[in-house]
Protein backbone atom coordinates (compact mmCIF):
# COMPACT_ATOMS: atom_id res chain seq x y z
CA UNK A 1 0.00 0.00 0.00
CA UNK A 2 1.41 3.07 -0.70
CA UNK A 3 2.03 5.96 1.25
CA UNK A 4 -0.43 8.98 1.65
CA UNK A 5 1.52 11.23 -0.08
CA UNK A 6 2.00 8.79 -3.05
CA UNK A 7 -0.92 7.94 -2.60
CA UNK A 8 -2.46 11.80 -2.77
CA UNK A 9 -0.67 12.17 -6.50
CA UNK A 10 -2.22 8.55 -7.33
CA UNK A 11 -5.68 9.80 -6.67
CA UNK A 12 -4.65 13.46 -8.40
CA UNK A 13 -3.62 11.76 -11.73
CA UNK A 14 -6.66 9.43 -11.72
CA UNK A 15 -9.06 11.83 -11.10
CA UNK A 16 -7.65 14.65 -13.89
CA UNK A 17 -8.17 11.59 -16.35
CA UNK A 18 -11.87 10.00 -15.56
CA UNK A 19 -13.15 13.33 -14.01
CA UNK A 20 -16.47 13.67 -13.80
CA UNK A 21 -17.41 10.18 -12.28
CA UNK A 22 -20.66 10.26 -13.65
CA UNK A 23 -22.34 11.28 -17.60
CA UNK A 24 -21.84 14.70 -17.16
CA UNK A 25 -19.93 16.70 -19.93
CA UNK A 26 -17.54 19.34 -18.22
CA UNK A 27 -14.26 20.58 -17.96
CA UNK A 28 -12.35 20.83 -15.24
CA UNK A 29 -8.81 20.70 -13.34
CA UNK A 30 -7.07 19.24 -10.31
CA UNK A 31 -4.94 20.87 -7.90
CA UNK A 32 -3.47 19.59 -4.31
CA UNK A 33 -3.09 20.62 -0.73
CA UNK A 34 -4.89 24.27 -0.34
CA UNK A 35 -7.47 25.35 1.64
CA UNK A 36 -8.15 28.59 3.35
CA UNK A 37 -6.79 29.58 6.93
CA UNK A 38 -8.61 27.02 8.90
CA UNK A 39 -9.38 24.33 6.63
CA UNK A 40 -6.61 22.40 4.26
CA UNK A 41 -8.02 19.53 1.51
CA UNK A 42 -5.93 16.84 0.12
CA UNK A 43 -8.01 17.54 -3.57
CA UNK A 44 -9.28 19.48 -5.10
CA UNK A 45 -11.25 19.17 -8.18
CA UNK A 46 -12.72 22.72 -9.98
CA UNK A 47 -15.08 22.26 -13.10
CA UNK A 48 -15.31 25.55 -15.03
CA UNK A 49 -17.03 27.41 -17.34
CA UNK A 50 -14.36 26.69 -21.16
CA UNK A 51 -15.00 30.24 -22.58
CA UNK A 52 -14.54 31.78 -18.52
CA UNK A 53 -11.85 29.61 -18.30
CA UNK A 54 -9.79 31.00 -21.80
CA UNK A 55 -10.58 34.47 -20.62
CA UNK A 56 -9.07 33.85 -17.04
CA UNK A 57 -5.91 33.05 -19.05
CA UNK A 58 -5.55 36.81 -20.10
CA UNK A 59 -4.49 37.42 -16.55
CA UNK A 60 -1.66 35.03 -16.49
CA UNK A 61 -0.53 31.92 -14.90
CA UNK A 62 -0.19 33.22 -11.27
CA UNK A 63 -2.93 33.61 -9.07
CA UNK A 64 -3.95 36.84 -8.70
CA UNK A 65 -3.95 37.63 -4.80
CA UNK A 66 -6.95 39.01 -3.09
CA UNK A 67 -6.10 42.58 -3.31
CA UNK A 68 -5.06 41.66 -7.20
CA UNK A 69 -8.36 39.85 -7.27
CA UNK A 70 -10.36 42.59 -6.38
CA UNK A 71 -9.01 46.09 -8.31
CA UNK A 72 -9.17 43.76 -11.25
CA UNK A 73 -12.82 42.42 -10.55
CA UNK A 74 -14.11 46.67 -10.12
CA UNK A 75 -11.52 48.21 -12.50
CA UNK A 76 -13.51 50.30 -15.11
CA UNK A 77 -13.77 49.71 -18.74
CA UNK A 78 -13.11 53.95 -19.16
CA UNK A 79 -10.16 55.66 -17.26
CA UNK A 80 -11.71 56.60 -13.71
CA UNK A 81 -10.14 58.00 -10.66
CA UNK A 82 -9.71 54.70 -8.38
CA UNK A 83 -11.05 56.15 -5.42
CA UNK A 84 -14.34 56.48 -7.43
CA UNK A 85 -13.99 53.60 -9.36
CA UNK A 86 -13.19 50.81 -6.80
CA UNK A 87 -15.70 50.17 -3.79
CA UNK A 88 -14.82 51.64 -0.65
CA UNK A 89 -15.59 48.95 2.10
CA UNK A 90 -13.61 45.93 0.58
CA UNK A 91 -9.75 47.01 0.57
CA UNK A 92 -8.70 49.13 3.25
CA UNK A 93 -7.06 52.49 0.81
CA UNK A 94 -3.47 52.15 2.08
CA UNK A 95 -3.03 48.77 0.27
CA UNK A 96 -4.70 49.82 -3.26
CA UNK A 97 -2.43 51.96 -4.54
CA UNK A 98 -0.05 49.47 -3.83
CA UNK A 99 -2.06 47.41 -5.68
CA UNK A 100 -3.07 48.85 -8.50
CA UNK A 101 1.05 49.51 -9.05
CA UNK A 102 1.66 45.49 -8.86
CA UNK A 103 -1.49 44.96 -11.20
CA UNK A 104 0.05 47.48 -13.94
CA UNK A 105 3.77 46.10 -13.23
CA UNK A 106 2.12 42.36 -14.26
CA UNK A 107 0.26 43.64 -17.07
CA UNK A 108 -3.33 42.80 -15.89
CA UNK A 109 -4.58 46.58 -15.81
CA UNK A 110 -3.30 50.36 -16.74
CA UNK A 111 -2.63 52.98 -14.81
CA UNK A 112 -1.74 56.92 -15.20
CA UNK A 113 -1.33 60.09 -12.89
CA UNK A 114 -3.63 62.80 -13.84
CA UNK A 115 -3.80 65.40 -11.92
CA UNK A 116 -1.70 64.42 -9.46
CA UNK A 117 -4.21 61.67 -9.02
CA UNK A 118 -4.10 57.94 -9.96
CA UNK A 119 -6.39 56.89 -12.23
CA UNK A 120 -6.73 52.99 -13.88
CA UNK A 121 -8.54 50.79 -16.50
CA UNK A 122 -9.41 47.24 -17.05
CA UNK A 123 -7.34 45.41 -19.99
CA UNK A 124 -9.78 42.43 -19.55
CA UNK A 125 -12.60 41.96 -17.83
CA UNK A 126 -12.51 39.03 -14.92
CA UNK A 127 -14.73 36.15 -15.61
CA UNK A 128 -16.54 34.34 -13.81
CA UNK A 129 -15.07 30.93 -14.47
CA UNK A 130 -15.38 28.45 -11.65
CA UNK A 131 -18.56 26.56 -11.64
CA UNK A 132 -18.29 23.97 -8.97
CA UNK A 133 -15.21 22.83 -5.97
CA UNK A 134 -15.20 19.61 -5.50
CA UNK A 135 -12.98 18.70 -2.77
CA UNK A 136 -11.26 15.27 -1.91
CA UNK A 137 -9.64 13.60 1.84
CA UNK A 138 -7.26 10.89 0.58
CA UNK A 139 -6.54 8.34 3.01
CA UNK A 140 -4.96 5.08 1.66
CA UNK A 141 -5.97 2.84 4.79
CA UNK A 142 -8.67 3.99 6.85
CA UNK A 143 -8.36 2.36 10.28
CA UNK A 144 -11.34 2.99 12.94
CA UNK A 145 -9.32 5.84 14.34
CA UNK A 146 -8.74 7.65 11.44
CA UNK A 147 -12.19 7.37 10.26
CA UNK A 148 -13.61 8.98 13.34
CA UNK A 149 -11.21 11.97 12.74
CA UNK A 150 -11.84 12.16 9.15
CA UNK A 151 -15.39 12.04 9.65
CA UNK A 152 -15.52 15.03 12.13
CA UNK A 153 -13.46 17.50 9.87
CA UNK A 154 -16.35 16.49 7.08
CA UNK A 155 -19.21 16.98 8.98
CA UNK A 156 -17.51 20.51 9.17
CA UNK A 157 -17.06 20.75 5.57
CA UNK A 158 -20.56 19.90 5.33
CA UNK A 159 -22.10 22.50 7.74
CA UNK A 160 -19.63 24.93 6.00
CA UNK A 161 -20.79 23.75 2.46
CA UNK A 162 -17.99 25.91 0.89
CA UNK A 163 -17.29 23.38 -1.20
CA UNK A 164 -19.94 22.12 -4.16
CA UNK A 165 -19.02 17.98 -2.85
CA UNK A 166 -17.36 16.35 -0.59
CA UNK A 167 -15.58 12.97 -0.90
CA UNK A 168 -13.13 10.46 0.68
CA UNK A 169 -10.76 8.70 -1.26
CA UNK A 170 -9.91 5.37 -0.13
CA UNK A 171 -7.86 2.17 -0.55
CA UNK A 172 -9.43 0.23 2.40
CA UNK A 173 -11.80 0.21 5.14
CA UNK A 174 -15.14 0.05 2.97
CA UNK A 175 -17.44 -0.66 6.64
CA UNK A 176 -15.65 2.00 8.23
CA UNK A 177 -16.09 4.57 5.92
CA UNK A 178 -20.29 3.46 5.50
CA UNK A 179 -20.64 3.49 9.39
CA UNK A 180 -18.68 6.53 10.25
CA UNK A 181 -18.77 9.10 7.60
CA UNK A 182 -21.85 11.56 7.44
CA UNK A 183 -23.86 10.89 4.51
CA UNK A 184 -23.65 13.63 2.53
CA UNK A 185 -19.95 12.46 1.88
CA UNK A 186 -19.33 10.62 -1.04
CA UNK A 187 -16.89 7.22 -1.05
CA UNK A 188 -14.43 6.89 -4.20
CA UNK A 189 -12.41 3.34 -3.08
CA UNK A 190 -9.39 2.94 -5.85
CA UNK A 191 -8.56 -0.93 -6.54
CA UNK A 192 -6.02 -1.28 -9.14
CA UNK A 193 -5.59 2.59 -9.64
CA UNK A 194 -9.13 2.69 -11.03
CA UNK A 195 -11.93 4.94 -8.93
CA UNK A 196 -14.84 3.09 -8.32
CA UNK A 197 -17.98 5.16 -6.48
CA UNK A 198 -19.26 3.37 -3.30
CA UNK A 199 -21.61 6.21 -2.52
CA UNK A 200 -22.17 9.59 -4.69
CA UNK A 201 -22.47 12.59 -1.90
CA UNK A 202 -25.30 15.01 -1.94
CA UNK A 203 -25.03 18.42 -2.82
CA UNK A 204 -23.55 21.37 -0.64
CA UNK A 205 -25.15 24.86 -1.70
CA UNK A 206 -22.42 27.15 -2.05
CA UNK A 207 -24.44 29.61 -2.96
CA UNK A 208 -26.73 29.53 0.42
CA UNK A 209 -24.94 31.01 3.93
CA UNK A 210 -23.33 28.29 6.08
CA UNK A 211 -21.76 27.45 9.51
CA UNK A 212 -18.36 26.88 10.81
CA UNK A 213 -18.39 24.97 13.89
CA UNK A 214 -15.84 26.33 16.21
CA UNK A 215 -15.70 24.01 19.10
CA UNK A 216 -17.51 20.36 19.76
CA UNK A 217 -16.73 20.53 23.43
CA UNK A 218 -18.57 18.54 26.36
CA UNK A 219 -20.71 21.57 26.53
CA UNK A 220 -22.84 23.22 23.90
CA UNK A 221 -21.14 23.42 20.37
CA UNK A 222 -19.55 26.91 19.42
CA UNK A 223 -20.71 28.21 15.92
CA UNK A 224 -20.60 31.08 13.72
CA UNK A 225 -22.41 31.60 10.51
CA UNK A 226 -20.66 32.33 7.37
CA UNK A 227 -22.51 34.59 4.60
CA UNK A 228 -23.36 33.36 1.22
CA UNK A 229 -21.01 36.82 0.39
CA UNK A 230 -17.83 35.27 2.17
CA UNK A 231 -18.19 31.92 0.75
CA UNK A 232 -18.03 33.36 -2.43
CA UNK A 233 -14.79 35.27 -1.88
CA UNK A 234 -13.35 32.31 -0.41
CA UNK A 235 -14.04 30.13 -3.16
CA UNK A 236 -12.57 32.77 -5.55
CA UNK A 237 -9.16 33.08 -3.76
CA UNK A 238 -9.09 29.61 -3.70
CA UNK A 239 -9.94 28.95 -7.15
CA UNK A 240 -6.74 31.26 -8.24
CA UNK A 241 -4.18 29.75 -5.69
CA UNK A 242 -5.57 26.29 -7.81
CA UNK A 243 -5.44 27.80 -10.81
CA UNK A 244 -1.51 28.59 -10.23
CA UNK A 245 -0.70 25.69 -8.11
CA UNK A 246 -2.28 22.38 -9.73
CA UNK A 247 -1.22 19.34 -8.19
CA UNK A 248 2.28 18.49 -10.02
CA UNK A 249 3.77 21.56 -8.20
CA UNK A 250 5.36 19.10 -5.89
CA UNK A 251 8.88 19.11 -7.40
CA UNK A 252 9.06 22.84 -5.80
CA UNK A 253 9.34 21.63 -2.64
CA UNK A 254 11.19 18.81 -3.08
CA UNK A 255 14.82 18.53 -4.09
CA UNK A 256 15.02 17.37 -7.78
CA UNK A 257 18.82 18.33 -7.83
CA UNK A 258 19.80 15.70 -5.65
CA UNK A 259 21.50 13.00 -8.00
CA UNK A 260 19.29 9.75 -6.04
CA UNK A 261 16.22 12.30 -7.12
CA UNK A 262 13.62 10.05 -10.07
CA UNK A 263 10.20 10.11 -10.90
CA UNK A 264 8.08 6.59 -12.03
CA UNK A 265 5.23 6.27 -13.53
CA UNK A 266 2.15 5.49 -11.39
CA UNK A 267 -1.21 5.10 -13.09
CA UNK A 268 -2.20 7.70 -15.29
CA UNK A 269 0.81 10.16 -13.96
CA UNK A 270 3.83 9.89 -12.32
CA UNK A 271 5.38 9.81 -8.60
CA UNK A 272 9.18 10.91 -7.04
CA UNK A 273 10.84 8.04 -5.89
CA UNK A 274 14.70 7.79 -4.92
CA UNK A 275 17.18 5.71 -6.03
CA UNK A 276 19.35 5.87 -2.40
CA UNK A 277 16.22 4.66 -0.10
CA UNK A 278 15.63 2.32 -2.81
CA UNK A 279 11.40 3.34 -2.58
CA UNK A 280 8.94 6.33 -3.13
CA UNK A 281 9.04 9.61 -0.89
CA UNK A 282 7.30 11.61 0.88
CA UNK A 283 7.47 15.58 0.35
CA UNK A 284 9.13 16.04 3.88
CA UNK A 285 11.70 12.99 3.28
CA UNK A 286 12.81 15.01 0.03
CA UNK A 287 14.61 17.92 1.27
CA UNK A 288 18.25 19.62 2.14
CA UNK A 289 18.24 18.14 5.57
CA UNK A 290 18.20 14.46 3.99
CA UNK A 291 20.84 12.61 5.17
CA UNK A 292 21.39 10.82 1.30
CA UNK A 293 21.37 13.88 -0.35
CA UNK A 294 24.03 14.50 -3.18
CA UNK A 295 23.44 17.34 -4.78
CA UNK A 296 23.78 16.52 -8.94
CA UNK A 297 27.16 16.68 -10.22
CA UNK A 298 28.31 19.91 -12.25
CA UNK A 299 28.41 18.06 -15.68
CA UNK A 300 25.04 16.80 -15.17
CA UNK A 301 23.95 20.86 -14.34
CA UNK A 302 25.52 22.44 -17.92
CA UNK A 303 24.25 20.27 -20.43
CA UNK A 304 22.98 22.70 -23.21
CA UNK A 305 23.93 26.11 -24.20
CA UNK A 306 22.45 28.31 -22.37
CA UNK A 307 22.83 26.15 -19.07
CA UNK A 308 19.40 24.26 -19.02
CA UNK A 309 20.60 21.87 -15.95
CA UNK A 310 20.68 18.27 -15.41
CA UNK A 311 18.17 15.71 -14.53
CA UNK A 312 16.16 18.01 -11.42
CA UNK A 313 15.27 20.26 -13.96
CA UNK A 314 14.40 18.79 -17.16
CA UNK A 315 12.03 16.52 -14.22
CA UNK A 316 10.71 19.96 -13.09
CA UNK A 317 10.64 21.84 -16.96
CA UNK A 318 8.21 18.58 -17.72
CA UNK A 319 5.93 18.89 -14.66
CA UNK A 320 5.35 22.30 -15.41
CA UNK A 321 4.66 22.15 -19.35
CA UNK A 322 2.08 19.52 -17.95
CA UNK A 323 0.33 21.55 -15.47
CA UNK A 324 0.02 24.59 -18.08
CA UNK A 325 -1.41 22.04 -20.54
CA UNK A 326 -4.16 20.83 -18.05
CA UNK A 327 -4.27 24.61 -16.77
Amino acid sequence: MPAEFSFELRVCAALEADWPLDDRDTASFVARQLGTQRRRWDTLILEVDPEGFAARARFGGKRLDPNLLFVCRHAPADWQYYRDALPADEVPWRYVRETIHRGAARGVLEKRKRGGRIELRRKHAYPDWVERIVAVENKPDLDASAARALSDQLERDVALGLADEVWVATESGERVLSEEMPVEAGILVFEGGEPDVRWYPRALGPERPGTRILDRGSGACEFEYVSAERKAKLRSWLAERAYERGWRSYADTMRPDCRYFDVRRAGDGYVPYCHAKGREQTASECAGSCAEFSPEPPGWRQLGWPIEGGPGQTVKRVLDDRRARER
